[in-house]
């Protein structure tokens, strides 16, 4: 049984020390078995939302993709009025799921000292970081997560620096979640009259990829922080694989006339959670939609998620697409390096949609 400590910031225990320096991590705190949270993690009100019972976002059955046009047409309805949809029968193996799942759970059981080889600090690449909340530096209040983080670049670059306890299952997670990411792209690239993805159009929608393992330990107050503040992706399309706990709510009916508030994502078995990123609401001229999403914390369960961010390669330029232009829209958005837009993002900390306000036009 772990010893229970009181930490507060008026201790003389360093919990900056003890969660990043040393690679504990949230987890390390919840492993202690402390009573209450410490300030530094208690979000000011504004953080915290407002839950609309009985609603959430479309759940898409993709057994008939190849022969019901419909299935195609859900997607793109759904990533035009909601940002977000969960997709099942969507031919990703089960146990491929099941597997990186395990992995994610054996990676952040390794003592803190094997973990911290992969801190910021200590890493010998910046393609591979395991880390405690979104930005400390930059943050008033700390949010309740751990993370590894991990950017593909190729099969052997992988082998060589990913850790061993997850690389396997993750890198057959990834390859078996790429046939999909086509399909989807396919589709929302002809719902905006693109007929096809060339070399270029493939870069910018997919030309580069990260996963995230993310990890959740049972907080002592869930009610006072986050698992993840209120945020939009930078990605094109984020894959997310979710247990079985459930904390992922979206925003719903913003500027609509309606209540505006927040839904959750019930998990479901076998499903995975689809939504669009700022670079694919830029590169569609606003057609597509990023929306605002969070991770609320859990009093009871340690929980895990798995996204795949789908990215443009970061020395793409991106901007309205030029066949929408052609067609007579208006750019809403100036062309920008997705190097620059990625960079903005992480300086600061998490702030609802309002990277995206770095790239648009000004009226």
């Amino acid at each position: 049984m772990a010893p229970t400590m009181a930490v507060s910031s008026a201790d003389s225990f360093d919990l900056t020390d003890f969660v990043i320096n040393k690679g504990n991590g949230v987890k390390g705190l919840s492993d202690l078995g402390i009573k209450s949270l410490p300030s530094q993690y208690i979000q000011p009100q504004e953080a915290l939302i407002n839950i609309i019972p009985q609603q959430s976002i479309p759940v898409i059955d993709m057994s008939n993709w190849e022969t019901d046009p419909k299935v195609a047409e859900s997607v793109c309805e759904a990533a035009q009025q909601f940002g977000f949809f969960q997709l099942v029968n969507h031919g990703v193996p089960l146990e491929v799921l099941d597997g990186v799942k395990d992995a994610t759970h054996r990676f952040f059981g390794l003592p803190a000292e094997e973990k911290r080889k992969y801190s910021k600090e200590l890493s010998s690449t910046n393609s591979v970081r395991f880390g405690t909340s979104f930005s400390p530096d930059a943050e008033k209040a700390l949010e309740w997560k751990d993370y590894l983080s991990l950017f593909y670049v190729s099969e052997e670059e992988a082998f060589a620096l990913w850790p061993n306890a997850c690389r396997d299952e993750v890198l057959e997670y990834m390859k078996r979640s790429q046939i999909l990411c086509r399909k989807l792209m396919s589709a929302l690239m002809e719902n905006l009259n693109v007929k096809e993805i060339d070399e270029t159009k493939e870069s910018l929608l997919m030309g580069s990829k990260r996963i995230n393992l993310n990890y959740y330990p049972r907080c002592p107050n869930p009610n006072l922080t986050v698992g993840v503040g209120r945020h939009s992706d930078v990605s094109c399309l984020t894959f997310l694989l979710q247990d079985e706990i459930g904390g992922l709510y979206v925003r719903v009916n913003e500027g609509k006339g309606e209540e505006d508030g927040w839904v959750h994502v019930p998990p479901i078995e076998g499903s995975l959670v689809i939504n669009v990123g700022d670079a694919l609401q830029i590169l569609s001229n606003g057609r597509y939609r990023s929306v605002e999403h969070c991770v609320i914390a859990s009093g009871s369960k340690n929980r895990i998620s798995i996204p795949i961010f789908v990215n443009p390669r970061p020395i793409d330029v991106i901007g309205p697409l030029p066949e929408l232009i052609a067609a007579g829209e208006k750019p809403k958005y100036k062309d920008i390096l997705y190097s620059d837009y990625v960079k903005h993002f992480f300086r600061k900390a998490h702030d609802g949609k309002k990277t995206v306000a770095f790239a648009e036009i000004s009226s």
